[in-house]
């Protein structure tokens, strides 16, 4: 991805009102490597009609003055797209494996995504180079047979390319009480090779991170009528929009919702 942010509104000013949390404290309230996720796509008119009961309940994170944070990430699959059709299907083995850098923070992750026999997401990380962002070396390989292996007691035999690119902003909302997180990812697009595609700038992708996936923001949400998007992967729904797959009904809805359906496509339901 370029280092040219997008000209869109910062949605960092939405939550001016908010009290800061540092990111020592985030990490020590509410790392949340192993929860139950909850994935929302939101109209931003709604996000401002849940802003006050959220700020009774959560503070903001903050890093020198700043309080959205762009993520440039890029994952991996192999020839066949195991990852993507892993969860297409619906299997609860599953693995994602990406490399993310942190723009603002000036670091880098080797992460991997695994997903436990109760459906909770585990998550696990190694910090890697700045300049090796897009590629897996041996150790990042290492790292992704060990997460595999030690969850599903096999190894992990798929051989991984680079395959899309994504960019977002995002602005992270820790619970006071309870060990609870919450994401707000704005501005998002999608990047293969010479094909980019921008979502709707009015509709953010919220995720809630909770012990039981029953959080105060997924009560909140609901309140409002917002349910959880079914097939709302950024990967997967990145790979559709660019056309890197052929299948892609089960993230319909999560197409339609950010207005990035592939060319063909029927734009209702």
């Amino acid at each position: 991805m370029t280092d040219t942010p997008l000209c869109v509104s910062d949605k960092s000013a939405l939550f001016a009102g908010f009290a800061p949390v540092s990111l020592d404290a985030l990490n020590q309230k509410a790392a949340m490597l192993e929860r139950l996720d909850n994935k929302y796509l939101v109209r931003e008119s709604v996000l401002r009609d849940a802003l006050p009961e959220l700020m009774r309940h959560f503070d903001v994170l903050e890093i020198d003055g700043k309080r959205a944070f762009t993520y440039d990430t890029c994952y991996f699959d192999d020839a066949d797209h195991h990852s993507y059709f892993d969860h297409h299907q619906g299997r609860r083995r599953r693995c994602k494996v990406r490399v993310r850098r942190y723009n603002d923070a000036q670091l880098c992750f080797v992460e991997v995504k695994l997903k436990d026999r109760r459906g909770q997401t585990i998550k696990k990380r190694m910090p890697y180079a700045l300049d090796k962002y897009g590629t897996l070396d041996a150790s990042a390989n290492d790292h992704v047979n060990r997460c595999y292996l030690g969850l599903y007691g096999q190894a992990f035999e798929h051989q991984l390319q680079p395959v899309i690119e994504m960019r977002y902003r995002r602005i992270t909302l820790v619970a006071r009480e309870g060990g609870e997180r919450m994401t707000i990812d704005a501005e998002l697009s999608f990047r293969a090779g010479e094909h980019c595609r921008h979502a709707a700038d009015d509709v953010l992708v919220i995720e809630t991170k909770s012990a039981n996936g029953n959080g105060l923001a997924d009560k909140i949400l609901r309140a409002l009528h917002q349910h959880p998007t079914n097939g709302c992967s950024k990967y997967c729904v990145g790979m559709a929009a660019l056309q890197a797959v052929q299948r892609h009904n089960k993230f319909l809805p999560a197409l339609r919702k950010l207005d990035v359906l592939p060319a063909g496509t029927r734009s209702t339901p």
